[in-house]
């Protein structure tokens, strides 16, 4: 015989922008409008992953020296 559970299906976590139950369809979020919002706020900046500032004037990209492109003074 197969043993049961009697543990309940775990929930999916609430939509990180609203707090409703996470839709399937959507996760994490509720719906496609809180992807959306979720999309936007990345988009304009609003999220930052924490690092050391660089001075976009002075940064050098390894494609610049693949493709011999010097840096702008």
């Amino acid at each position: 015989m197969a043993q049961q559970s009697n543990q309940e299906p775990k929930q999916a976590p609430p939509c990180p922008i609203c707090g409703k139950q996470a839709a399937a369809e959507h996760r994490p979020f509720c719906s496609k409008r809180c992807a959306d919002v979720d999309l936007h706020r990345w988009m304009k900046g609003a999220y930052v992953i924490g690092g050391e500032a660089v001075d976009d004037e002075s940064a050098s990209w390894p494609a610049d020296e693949m493709f011999g492109v010097a840096p702008k003074h």
